[in-house]
C-alpha cells in the first residue's frame, strides 16, 4: 500500500489537543452557502427505505457521501464536502443510514459499519440517474463501509475513485479504545442516542430489542453484543467486527483511494496504522498526519474549505483527469 510519506496539514494554534480537534470543528462550523438540494426517499429490496439530500450540478460526475456513526446528511464535514465538490461541477449525492434521517426505519434492523448492501442501493440508484463517473467518500463508520464495499466488488467498473477519513479499520480494535477512559464524553454521547433509538426500535417493532439488556448497557462494546450482533445477524459482537472490519477487505480494493487517518486520533487504536497487521493494496493511497483528530482537520483554506475538502478533491480530480486523458 502506497505511503505518503508526508501531510501538509497543520493544525489551528487554538486546538492544540486532539479532543479539541475532534470537538471543536463538529460544534462551531456552519457551512454557509450551501446549494440547493432535494430530499429523496429510495426503496430498499427488503421494502425498508432510505432518505438522501440530492445536490444537482448536470454534469458527468457524481460524489456519493457516507457519514459517520450517529451522523447524519447534514453534518458539517458532510456538507463542507458538499459545498467544495458542488462548487467544482459534480453532482452529489449524501445519504442517511437507516434510522438517521429522523425517522426511525421499517425493518428489525439499523445500520452498521458493515453494512454494504445499503450503499449498493444507493450506487444502483445513482446509476438510474445515468451519470457514468463515481466517486465515493466516507467518514469514520462511513469510511469503513466504503473500504468494504470497494474491496467486496473488486472489479466494479463503475466506481472510479474514493477517499475515506478517520476510518476504524479495525473495529474490534477502535471499540475497546472508545470504551476507554479518555474517551468518556464521546462514549457517553454516542450511547444516549444510540439507546433512545433502541427504544424507538422496539416500539414500533416489538421484540426487535431487548430492553433490558439494552439498559444495563454501558459501553460500546457491551451495545454491539446485545443490540448490533443480534439485529444484524452476527454471533456477537467479535463476529461483528471480524466479518466488517475494513482491514480484510482492502487488499480487494482496485480503485485508486485515498485513506487518511491522523496519528493522534482519539478512536483509533494502534492497530489502524500499523500495516504488517492486515494485508494492503497498490491502489490504496495511506495518509496519515501527525494531528487531524477525528473527522477534525480544520485547518481553513484561502476559500474558507477544510484541509480535508481540499484534500479529498485534489486526489479524486486527479484521478478523474487521468481517466479523461
Amino acid at each position: 500500500m502506497p505511503i505518503i510519506p508526508s501531510s501538509d496539514y497543520r493544525r489551528p494554534k487554538l486546538l492544540f489537543n486532539r479532543h479539541l480537534e475532534t470537538i471543536i470543528p463538529g460544534i462551531t462550523r456552519k457551512v454557509k452557502d450551501l446549494p440547493i438540494f432535494e430530499t429523496i426517499r429510495i426503496d430498499t429490496p427488503d421494502q425498508d427505505f432510505l432518505d438522501l439530500d440530492w445536490y444537482r450540478a448536470d454534469s458527468d460526475r457524481l460524489l456519493i457521501l457516507s457519514h459517520g456513526l450517529e451522523g447524519d446528511s447534514h453534518r458539517p464535514y458532510i456538507e463542507g464536502m458538499v459545498k467544495k465538490f458542488h462548487g467544482e461541477g459534480w453532482n452529489v449525492i449524501a445519504w442517511n443510514y437507516r434510522g438517521c434521517s429522523g425517522e426511525i426505519n421499517n425493518t428489525p434492523r439499523f445500520y452498521h459499519s458493515g453494512a454494504t448492501q445499503d450503499l449498493t442501493t444507493m450506487v444502483e440508484y445513482a446509476l438510474t440517474l445515468g451519470i457514468p463517473n463515481i466517486a465515493l467518500g466516507g467518514f469514520s463508520l462511513g469510511g469503513n463501509l466504503t473500504l468494504k464495499y470497494l474491496g467486496e466488488k473488486r472489479r466494479d467498473s463503475r466506481i472510479k475513485s474514493a477517499f475515506a477519513f478517520s476510518v476504524p479499520i479495525d473495529l474490534k480494535g477502535c471499540c475497546h479504545e472508545i470504551d476507554k477512559p479518555h474517551n468518556f464524553v464521546y462514549c457517553r454521547r454516542f450511547l444516549k442516542s444510540l439507546k433512545l433509538k433502541g427504544m424507538a426500535k422496539n416500539k414500533k417493532l416489538p421484540g426487535s430489542v431487548d430492553i433490558d439488556k439494552l439498559m444495563k448497557v454501558e459501553n460500546m462494546y457491551q451495545f454491539d453484543n446485545v443490540v448490533t450482533a443480534p439485529l444484524h445477524g452476527f454471533e456477537s459482537a467479535n463476529d461483528y467486527y471480524a466479518k466488517c472490519s475494513a482491514r480484510n477487505f482492502i487488499e480487494g480494493i482496485e480503485v485508486p483511494t485515498l485513506l487518511v487517518n491522523a496519528l493522534n486520533d482519539p478512536f483509533l487504536s494502534e492497530s489502524c496504522y500499523d500495516q504488517t497487521k492486515f494485508k494492503t493494496s497498490k491502489n490504496v493511497y495511506f495518509e496519515m498526519p501527525k494531528f487531524g483528530g477525528h473527522v477534525g482537520f480544520s485547518s481553513s483554506g484561502s476559500n474558507g474549505t477544510f484541509w480535508s475538502e481540499d484534500r479529498a478533491f485534489d486526489f479524486i480530480n486527479q484521478q478523474a483527469l487521468r481517466i479523461d486523458s
